[in-house]
């Protein structure tokens, strides 16, 4: 099972304001930068609840054909969005476990508390990360605090027209 992280920051590394909001990232991803190269190699995606109710405010269900899995300890309403949309709920390792019992290979870590809880408990394999040119100077960590220093290999960095600078590693363990 390959787990990966691929989100945007701004270069001081927030993945959004404190009110949840990323009005700093350019609107439809700014330009091209590997997102649907990226996202074609997915199974599923495993995002919190704070980032379902997020990316379900933005218009048109965005992941029509694939299997998305919301993270909540609570019920929630998933009328409106396609059958590929469930609820969740356990520790990250129980999480992996059920989808790798699923046949799912490759999943798409998105929203902050989820792939905090992901890279804490060691199940991050792969992060790319695509700073935007902007400080916002405070709003939610992409990493947080972590118990123990996470090694990385670097794997490739991109440069775009637009400022974009995209960062690939690998966890090493």
């Amino acid at each position: 099972m390959t787990t990966t992280v691929f989100c945007g920051t701004s270069v001081d590394g927030f993945i959004a304001r404190h009110d949840d909001t990323f009005d700093f990232l350019p609107a439809d991803g700014g330009e091209p930068h590997g997102f649907e190269e990226f996202i074609a190699t997915v199974d599923a995606i495993v995002m919190g609840r704070n980032t379902y109710n997020v990316v379900r405010t933005m218009g048109e269900w965005p992941y029509a054909d694939r299997h998305v899995i919301v993270l909540s300890h609570r019920d929630m309403d998933l009328s409106g969005v396609p059958v590929t949309v469930e609820r969740m709920s356990g520790t990250p390792a129980e999480i992996l476990a059920k989808l790798t019992a699923r046949g799912f290979n490759h999943l798409y870590i998105d929203g902050g508390i989820t792939i905090q809880e992901f890279l804490r408990a060691g199940l991050i394999n792969r992060f790319i990360i695509t700073r935007v040119p902007v400080l916002i100077g405070q709003g939610i960590s992409l990493f947080g605090a972590l118990p123990h220093d996470v090694k990385l290999r670097h794997v490739a960095t991109r440069s775009y027209a637009t400022g974009l600078v995209q960062s690939e590693y690998e966890v090493v363990n």
